[in-house]
């Protein structure tokens, strides 16, 4: 019995407890150009190939404009035109509002890697035609008629786009007037296609101008004062513009050629019959 009450109790068994020697880290996500796709569930020919896919419908893209729209308008010719700067964008606009003390009128030429002549770019010749100006100036007109339209309580989204196929088919006019003269007229080249589209283009930025006076509604006889400046300006800036196209002179173009004076005559005529009928134009485009 002594023995039994002296034997000592067990020691109490505490569970230890047990942590994983070894944590698995989750896939890290592929960095651009490190070609670990193992984590997205692609393997390396799979993505090279959807790569490859990517860069072929891009490449197909392009050849694609290019062959349809190339021909037409070269893509080069597109850049050249968009090829502006901010001082440009400013002087040239002061031009256009403010054309009547500006000398020389003539654009300026450079010879290319090749040898050949050229037209410099807009944002190294302020007589170069651009397509900013007229593009901006486009949709600002497209926006300034909405705000006029919801002003007098008239407002529907089909005014967005009467207005722009109002604006196309105004400048489409005017295009086919100076192009369908320059044939009659046999003039030599007659400028390219992106030149008259551009400069018939400024004429946007008087019809802004007289669109804001009509927003501030400083009476009938301001509004129509403005009309007529801008008009007056965007003529007078036509007539002075479109000469280069129509009475090339040597020091102004490429190919330089002779006219006879009757042939001058009947071409300064024309370029007064463009300047005056630019007050048709305006006048549809400011009718909102």
């Amino acid at each position: 019995m002594s023995n039994y009450y002296s034997r000592s109790p067990p020691p109490l068994q505490h569970p230890v407890p047990t942590h994983p020697t070894f944590i698995p880290e989750p896939p890290s996500t592929p960095g651009p150009g490190s070609g670990d796709f193992a984590a997205w569930g692609m393997n390396d020919a799979t993505a090279q190939f959807g790569m490859q896919l990517g860069q072929s419908a891009v490449a197909a893209g392009q050849d694609y404009v290019q062959k349809n729209f190339g021909g037409f308008i070269p893509l080069s010719l597109l850049k050249h035109h968009f090829n502006v700067s901010n001082s440009y964008v400013i002087k040239k606009l002061q031009l256009v509002i403010f054309p009547w003390r500006h000398r020389p009128w003539s654009r300026k030429i450079r010879r290319s890697e090749t040898g050949q002549t050229e037209w410099q770019p807009p944002r190294d010749d302020i007589n170069c035609p651009d397509l900013y100006i007229p593009l901006m100036a486009l949709v600002t007109y497209i926006l300034v008629a909405a705000l006029q339209t919801g002003l007098q309580e008239r407002f529907h989204p089909q005014i967005l786009g009467a207005s722009a196929s109002r604006a196309l088919v105004v400048v489409l006019l005017d295009f086919l007037f100076v192009k369908g003269g320059c044939y009659l007229l046999n003039v030599p080249g007659s400028g390219q296609v992106i030149d008259l589209i551009a400069y018939g283009g400024y004429k946007f930025v008087g019809v802004i101008l007289t669109l804001l006076t009509g927003l501030i509604d400083p009476g009938t006889t301001i509004y129509w004062l403005v009309f007529l400046y801008a008009f007056a300006a965007n003529a007078f800036f036509l007539l002075r513009s479109l000469r280069s196209v129509v009475l090339p002179d040597l020091a102004s173009t490429t190919t330089p050629v002779t006219v006879s004076p009757a042939q001058r005559k009947r071409r300064i005529t024309f370029l007064f019959l463009e300047a005056v009928v630019q007050v048709v134009y305006m006048g549809i485009l400011v009718r909102v």
